[in-house]
């Protein structure tokens, strides 16, 4: 995973080359170890997160678990995420997360989970179907993907419940999966090339978003669109509970947060506009024209 994290790194500095990674390295006994890479406020990027972990601990979180008898086992882990908040606010938000776990005293027990998705402040058609066209693509070149489920698995998980809206556009989605030693190499040569895929779905549409004039009409709805991506991420998100529940930096954990967000009561766009248009990308939708 570190050499996707490296690829990775590289290909968003080269977005923004007002802005660097800094390296967070770390290490706690009885834990595990692992690097964050963060760059924060570049020209492209406000705040862009690429990190990665090996965990080894006596105590799975229950949220991690498939089932409740593995609940408080001990697990080894390994993950890399990350999440890129740009400046513009005609840029996505764009979300990734590959983990694989094994409970050490459970012979046969380790399954897989990850996913990527986008949250756009405006929708625009163009971007909503190539991010999910590539995506498919990715899942349509290996025997397990599964884009159909994993997509409605995606728009049921990513659903801010109390505002009766998905977080963003969705993407894919997928928990604990697992089976013989065969099945996991072909998880893990998925997982290699979804992780490729990220720079076909994703960076296309930064570069043709991020010179687009915007004012402080636009600032401030993205910023407000962000409130609703901190709640789901605080209520909502499992990933984010386990992080914090594991001992390790909180920092790391919460580098998924946007670096400034607003909420303000009664935010309501005008009837017509590019604002309220948005509502209409937020719900479950054929992004791929797969059907």
């Amino acid at each position: 995973m570190t050499g996707h994290q490296r690829r990775l790194v590289a290909e968003f500095e080269d977005l923004d080359p007002g802005g660097r990674f800094a390296r967070h390295p770390w290490r706690s006994p009885g834990l595990g170890h692992g690097e964050a890479r963060t760059l924060e406020d570049g020209g492209v990027f406000e705040r862009a997160a690429v990190n990665v972990s090996v965990l080894r601990s006596r105590d799975l979180h229950p949220v991690a678990a498939p089932g409740p008898e593995l609940a408080g086992r001990e697990y080894s882990a390994a993950s890399i995420s990350m999440v890129l908040h740009a400046v513009n606010p005609y840029v996505p938000s764009f979300h990734a997360n590959f983990r694989y776990f094994e409970v050490s005293d459970a012979d046969g027990e380790w399954w897989l989970g990850g996913g990527m998705d986008m949250t756009p402040s405006y929708g625009f058609e163009t971007d909503a179907e190539s991010f999910h066209k590539a995506i498919k693509r990715c899942c349509d070149e290996h025997e397990i993907g599964a884009y159909q489920e994993w997509k409605k698995n995606c728009d049921e998980y990513f659903y801010v419940k109390h505002r009766g809206e998905m977080r963003g556009v969705g993407g894919v989605f997928f928990d604990h999966l697992t089976g013989s030693g065969a099945d996991r190499t072909a998880l893990a040569a998925f997982t290699g090339g979804a992780l490729t895929a990220i720079s076909e779905a994703y960076l296309p549409i930064v570069r043709r978003r991020m010179g687009t004039p915007y004012g402080d009409a636009q600032r401030n709805w993205q910023l407000a669109r962000r409130g609703r991506y901190v709640e789901f991420n605080l209520v909502y998100d499992i990933g984010t509970t386990f992080g914090l529940n594991t001992g390790v930096d909180a920092d790391n954990v919460l580098a998924s947060l946007p670096p400034v967000v607003r909420w303000s009561r009664g935010v309501v766009p005008e009837p017509g506009s590019a604002e309220e248009r948005l509502s209409s990308f937020l719900q479950p939708r054929d992004w791929a024209g797969d059907r």
